[in-house]
């Protein structure tokens, strides 16, 4: 499993705007250029994050982007979700009639991944961009 470029490009995003101060906007050109992001790569990601509630925008000659909630209320694992879904690690997680040998249930494979779907979305939730900052 490989997190994909947007998203960590997103998380960039992300930490750069938790590190301003509360209600502070920026221009998405400000953000490319201070991460080292495509600026149109960087819309398209702002685009997810605004629909996942992790960021507001505002239009105008004053205008551009902040967070849209206390950086220590966004965890990896909100900005992962925001950018890529869900984490699934196989398609029988998803729906257990995808199973191929329709046992599911019964599967130690399955629970095996289950597991570790577990532990990688509780790991994800533990860091905040709050804790990341003050790292």
């Amino acid at each position: 499993m490989k997190l994909n470029q947007a998203t960590d490009y997103a998380f960039r995003a992300v930490y750069y705007l938790a590190g301003l101060p509360k209600g502070q906007l920026v221009e998405a050109k400000t953000i490319a250029e201070a991460e080292k992001i495509p600026l149109r790569f960087l819309i398209k990601i702002l685009r997810s994050l605004l629909a996942a509630g992790i960021v507001v925008s505002y239009r105008g000659v004053s205008g551009g982007y902040a967070l849209a909630k206390e950086p220590r209320e966004i965890t990896l694992k909100d900005v992962v979700e925001a950018v890529e879904g869900p984490i699934e690690l196989n398609r029988c997680l998803v729906d257990p009639s995808e199973c191929n040998k329709n046992q599911s249930a019964h599967c130690s494979l399955h629970r095996a991944l289950f597991s570790i779907r577990q532990t990688l979305n509780r790991e994800l939730a533990k860091y905040d961009f709050d804790t990341l900052h003050k790292n």
